[in-house]
């Protein structure tokens, strides 16, 4: 058996490679993953667009609609990063799709990866900091209002706080976020999440993985019924907004031990891919792609 992994095509909604966020490593992680051996017909999984309603359970009717009808608002899009396109709709819409679908495969199978998602920064009332849609926060409300979990643990360890993801499961006390962040990085106004633990600039591997395995394994005694890993790989040191100083190795003994302490207390792990920037999209997938290979090796 393989990993499932979900990938749709318009995941990559073809920016200038100028544009500070880096839309073409999308398509580059699927290149990597194929090299590696790690894609084939039998694990890889398409999402389809979901219907509005379900995304109106984290975000607000209001902004759903603008989004959909691409008719958001120019301060709104200044806040995201980039234009709501049709191009840029339609890719946020697939990302937070597959993350659902991802965590519903996961349930089955224990382990699953979405090759997107991610998008911690939109909160409900808008998007934000490149993130149109909080696909994490969507799909554990809506599986959570279809009665498929009870419970559900969020370990973010993106660069960034998951600040919109706070904002949105803030009230849901079946939801627990940990966010664990850079201190002085984006954003600048931190938002309230159930468990956050901010970073000094420059951590290095061994003094991150102390910190991790100090929170990590005591969030598992509540027992979730499932765990969505947001694996960001901008703690990394070449990462263009990161400020955090995590190799390669880091990365990988750091997803490493997410997903054994999970795994092994039997819980299933939905992983997303997060937050990675770099001009080289070639280089930021190559670190993405860690993430899938380390999470093949619990299949």
């Amino acid at each position: 058996m393989r990993l499932p992994i979900i990938h749709h095509p318009d995941y990559d909604a073809k920016f200038d490679p100028a544009h500070r966020f880096p839309m073409g490593k999308y398509s580059a992680l699927m290149r990597v993953l194929e090299a590696r051996g790690l894609v084939e017909r039998d694990n890889l999984h398409q999402p389809e667009l979901l219907h509005p309603s379900l995304l109106k359970l984290a975000h607000s009717p209001a902004y759903i609609d603008q989004v959909v009808a691409c008719a958001v608002p120019p301060v709104i899009e200044r806040d995201i990063g980039f234009p709501v396109s049709e191009r840029v709709s339609r890719r946020a819409q697939l990302a937070t799709a597959g993350t659902l679908m991802a965590a519903r495969i996961a349930l089955e199978s224990g382990i699953t990866c979405n090759a997107a998602g991610g998008s911690h920064h939109a909160r409900h009332a808008q998007g934000a900091g490149f993130c149109t849609l909080n696909d994490v926060a969507v799909a554990s409300l809506a599986l959570l209002a279809n009665h498929e979990v009870h419970r559900i643990l969020i370990v973010d360890l993106d660069v960034h706080q998951g600040d919109g993801t706070a904002d949105i499961l803030g009230g849901e006390r079946r939801a627990f976020t940990f966010s664990m962040h850079g201190a002085r990085n984006y954003p600048m106004q931190k938002a309230v999440s159930d468990l956050d633990v901010p970073l000094d600039d420059a951590l290095d591997d061994g003094a991150y993985l102390d910190i991790l395995a100090e929170y990590l394994p005591g969030l598992l005694h509540q027992q979730p019924d499932l765990v969505f890993y947001n694996a960001g790989v901008d703690p990394h040191r070449d990462d263009r907004l990161g400020r955090l100083s995590l190799t390669d190795e880091g990365l990988r003994a750091r997803d490493r031990f997410v997903i054994d302490t999970v795994r092994a207390a039997g819980i299933p792990l939905c992983g997303v891919i997060g937050g990675g920037y770099s001009r080289d999209v070639e280089e930021v997938a190559a670190r993405h792609a860690i993430l899938f290979e380390t999470a093949a090796d619990f299949v």
